[in-house]
């Protein structure tokens, strides 16, 4: 089941609980707008080349919507109807004043040099300036993309507009970019995980966690888990992966990986088949990679007792059916991996304030709303009698709804 396919799914099991009418359900599923554009740059040897851009603009019933770009060869308008909805419920479930979106370019960004890919988001950007806003659809960076990305868009956003620095989060700090923000989604993954083991009574410390995926949002995880006492037995990368009994040591990993461009070779730990870490044995397990990496075919395998979503839909249906028969606690992605976002609003805040946070102000707000987030969705678990997907979804599309009313927006 692909992403777009299984987000239609969650999102009618929630519509179903919370008995929405069918209209109203209906106009809640239809993206508010789909832009599709041509992207023509002249490459370094003179050729030109063209690339097909897209931004899917989901719902602001809640507020201007909000979502990443990604760059890559596999970018198709399903995938990004699907992450735009998931947008929404994440930025309903987070409770910061947005609605979702999500953009990107078919593009292979190691094949084009630094002055083609400021070309492409250039011209990218004069294609949606209009359609883009600081109350409107505020981008950020995803796969692929970065930083320096978000800075061509703030340039390019400012000739037609005037100094924007709200446009876009995930900026560079030098241009209004907030303190925290790389650490972000790790540091959320943390402060979920957390809240989940408080209310079995247990801490980090102790716990056994095996992280597939060594990125941003993995990498990050990794080190603020270990210092809390956590300890990371495999790890695994597109390079390859390895694992270690009595736990990784994280900060040398982290120096490897920096150096060597991956995990692949890292002498503290064993090699290992990287499709085999999902089913190592382990207390927690983190999926920080793809979507759709637990499925059927490994679903019976996984020895976790937790499973902590700190991709996107990184779970099918199938294996979920599979997991919760055999009583495996799933944290949704659309809580777990919400710090993110939720510091992309305090960057809007800050930048729309003109007044900059320090680090530990941004990390202890974060903390707060990771926290009121797991007691919400544990709220509508029990109203509902549901597991936590379904109380993650029946939060953010009941808060969509009521809003929508509100506004007198149902058909």
């Amino acid at each position: 089941m692909n992403a777009l396919a299984a987000t239609n799914r969650n999102f009618k099991l929630a519509a179903r609980l919370l008995g929405l009418d069918s209209k109203l359900e209906k106009s809640l599923i239809i993206p508010f707008r789909e832009i599709k554009v041509e992207c023509t740059i002249p490459k370094d040897d003179g050729t030109l080349a063209s690339f097909v851009g897209f931004r899917v603009q989901h719902d602001n019933a809640r507020g201007p919507m909000k979502g990443g770009i990604r760059y890559h060869p596999e970018v198709d308008p399903d995938e990004v109807n699907a992450l735009a909805q998931l947008m929404t419920w994440k930025t309903a479930v987070a409770n910061i004043p947005y609605g979702g979106a999500k953009g990107g370019i078919g593009c292979n960004p190691g094949e084009l040099s630094v002055s083609e890919l400021e070309r492409l988001t250039r011209v990218f950007t004069q294609k949606i300036h209009d359609l883009i806003g600081i109350h409107t659809d505020v981008p950020a960076p995803d796969m692929g993309t970065g930083p320096q990305t978000m800075a061509w868009i703030l340039d390019e956003y400012s000739k037609f507009h005037g100094y924007s620095p709200a446009i876009v989060t995930g900026k560079p700090t030098d241009l209004g970019g907030s303190l925290g923000r790389d650490a972000a989604t790790g540091r959320g993954v943390l402060f979920a995980t957390e809240a989940l083991l408080n209310e079995h009574g247990k801490s980090i410390s102790g716990q056994r966690f095996v992280i597939q995926g060594f990125g941003n949002v993995g990498s990050w995880a990794a080190q603020l888990i270990s210092e809390q006492g956590g300890k990371i037995v495999a790890v695994s990368d597109v390079t390859g992966a390895i694992k270690n009994k009595n736990g990784i040591d994280i900060p040398s990993l982290l120096k490897h990986a920096r150096e060597r461009k991956g995990v692949k070779g890292f002498h503290g730990g064993d090699p290992i088949d990287p499709k085999s870490v999902l089913v190592e044995d382990c207390d927690i397990l983190i999926p920080a990679a793809l979507g759709g990496v637990i499925n059927r075919e490994n679903a019976n395998e996984i020895k976790a007792n937790i499973i902590v979503e700190a991709a996107n839909h990184p779970t099918d249906p199938e294996a979920d059916e599979i997991l919760s028969k055999k009583g495996v606690v799933i944290l949704p992605d659309i809580y777990a991996n919400s710090g993110g976002v939720t510091v992309s609003y305090f960057e809007w805040v800050q930048n729309i304030q003109g007044f900059m946070w320090d680090e530990e102000k941004v990390n202890k707000e974060l903390k707060t709303y990771m926290t009121k987030g797991f007691k919400d969705v544990k709220e509508m678990c029990k109203t509902h009698n549901c597991d936590l997907r379904m109380g993650a979804f029946t939060l953010g599309v009941n808060r969509v709804a009521r809003a929508t009313v509100l506004r007198g927006w149902e058909a």
